[in-house]
């Protein structure tokens, strides 16, 4: 059994990481989703605490498996020794395009296989010195971002149409992004 492994900080999951949660059921092979949420993560900041990140992801991948918080600060970390046995790590484009400078990529790979979804519009990342251990899929993503969700919430705007309506109910209900500026250094 091959499991895929949805891995981010999720905060907070918008459409764009459910569609690549859905191309990578239908175009790869594996026979379950994982979704991890990275409860404090090594390579950037994060603004909601991890169980209302948590919340959020579970809100928004019914179509996951499961939906876990991971304790584990950076991918490496996370899948070392094999613990999901037969897997592939899911990224999107932009995360693809930045492996060469995450913790050792080579560890990554020596565990789990990459695989790289890939958008209209945007140039696949040079991954090929890392051979057949990454694999890329197409994605037919819209043009969102958490950080764009976060704006909008800020300035009071409308996010229904950026974030699955569970999520953004779930937003709503916790009061989350509110006071959140993006120019504030210790957040992204």
């Amino acid at each position: 059994m091959t499991t895929g492994l949805l891995g981010g900080t999720f905060d907070p999951p918008q459409n764009g990481h459910v569609a690549l949660g859905h191309a990578a059921l239908d175009e790869l092979p594996i026979d379950r989703l994982l979704v991890l949420v990275a409860a404090a993560p090594g390579h950037r900041g994060v603004v909601a605490p991890a169980e209302a990140r948590l919340q959020l992801a579970r809100a928004a991948f019914e179509l996951a498996d499961e939906v876990l918080l991971d304790d584990h600060a950076f991918t490496v970390d996370a899948v070392a020794g094999g613990r999901f046995g037969d897997a592939i790590f899911i990224v999107g484009a932009d995360e693809g395009a930045a492996f060469r400078g995450w913790k050792d990529p080579e560890g990554v790979l020596r565990w789990v296989r990459l695989a790289v979804g890939t958008r209209t519009g945007y140039p696949p990342p040079d991954l090929e010195p890392y051979g057949e251990r990454v694999l890329s899929f197409h994605v037919e993503s819209p043009p969102v971002s958490s950080s764009e969700v976060r704006a909008r919430i800020e300035r009071g705007e409308p996010i229904d149409e950026l974030v699955p309506p569970a999520v953004a109910a779930a937003i709503r209900e916790l009061g989350l992004y509110r006071g959140y500026t993006e120019a504030d250094p210790e957040r992204t």
